[in-house]
């Protein structure tokens, strides 16, 4: 047996006995107002590598309510799973196509062949420049087989899941970066619109989101192409400085009832609705749900780590805690058995 298609079916063993590796609360947080989803963030990418069939089978056994589908496009236009339209940050590229780097140094899913892409291993995520893993604690061995993932191979994996388990994970699909992608002559939300279209997912009443940072894309979406299926507007920070667009116009109420005019929901990052002004102090508490909930929008909240704690947070469980009390819809986690642990489980939103 293969060493990938064993730790697959050994994690979905795991996943499916309720084994966990960290301790979890005994009995879960009740909240007044929406009990929030649990959307498994690339999978169970704080167990193994990020965007892996094995992953996102651990998430699936974990009882995550939706799995997350990061998006690019590969030369040949096939719609890949992967959070970056750059490999070498998972991926071996560097070694295996040693000569295939731009002027900037980085490999480009879009300059590789789906048949090329094939060939990479998938590894913890690692600094391109150091080598060095971004979550040192997490997976390490780099000798075991992960393949890079096709969108309609994911779906169904997920499909198939479904139906052999008789519990529904969500799809929580991303499309990354679509105005890069048009540049190098490419039209990724047609690509994955099409991919969930095939797989008979194109209804509101469907269990997908479709999610991306680009305003204008969603409009897109949902004008253009006349999407009916639920789409979340992801809001970044201004201070990363990587992106055409300004996230803090979004946040405020103006800008919520504009994006209410073609998303459901809004995707933001901790800190914009929960923050630590010093270690040991009580949390604080912005309007952004309030204000989101106003305009008629479901808010989720990305990413909980437990080894990438928001500043001056004391732990896991307090963050969790809070985010429950500011009243969210869903919980995007990187550790979806400990986030299912602090909510009871909800029906599909």
């Amino acid at each position: 047996m293969r060493p990938g298609v064993l730790l697959l079916f050994s994690s979905f063993l795991l996943a499916a006995c309720g084994a966990s590796t960290t301790a979890v609360p005994k009995q879960p947080n009740t909240v007044k107002g929406p009990v929030p989803v649990v959307i498994a963030h690339r999978g169970a990418s704080g167990y193994l590598p990020e965007h892996t069939s094995e992953s996102k089978v651990l998430a699936h056994g974990m009882r995550a309510d939706f799995i997350e589908q990061d998006v690019v496009l590969t030369r040949d236009n096939a719609a890949i799973v992967l959070h970056d339209v750059q490999l070498d940050t998972v991926t071996d590229v560097a070694s295996r196509f040693p000569d295939r780097r731009r002027r900037d140094g980085r490999y480009y899913a879009v300059d590789f062949d789906l048949a090329e892409i094939a060939q990479l291993n998938i590894h913890e995520r690692s600094d391109p420049q150091t080598g060095k893993p971004v979550y040192p604690n997490r997976f390490a061995p780099r000798t075991v087989r992960f393949g890079v993932r096709l969108l309609s191979e994911e779906i169904a994996l997920i499909a198939g899941l479904n139906a052999s388990t008789g519990r529904v994970a969500g799809l929580y699909t991303e499309i990354k970066a679509p105005a890069w992608h048009r540049a190098q002559g490419k039209d990724i939300s047609r690509i994955v619109l099409d991919a969930l279209k095939d797989a008979g997912l194109q209804l509101r009443t469907d269990p997908v989101w479709v999610q991306c940072y680009d305003p204008d894309e969603l409009k897109r979406i949902r004008n253009e192409f006349e999407s009916d299926l639920k789409l979340v507007q992801l809001i970044g920070d201004n201070r990363w400085g990587d992106a055409n667009v300004d996230f803090d116009q979004l946040r405020t109420p103006q800008g919520l009832a504009a994006i209410k005019e073609y998303a459901d929901a809004i995707g933001v990052w901790t800190p914009h609705v929960v923050q630590w002004p010093t270690r040991g102090a009580e949390p604080t508490f912005t309007t952004l749900v309030r204000d989101a909930r106003a305009a008629g929008l479901k808010v989720h909240v990305y990413t909980l780590r437990r080894d990438q704690l928001p500043t001056n947070a004391p732990d896991f469980a307090t963050v969790h805690a809070a985010l429950l009390q500011a009243g969210v819809d869903g919980l995007i986690t990187d550790f979806p058995d400990e986030t299912r642990a602090f909510v009871v489980r909800p029906r599909l939103q």
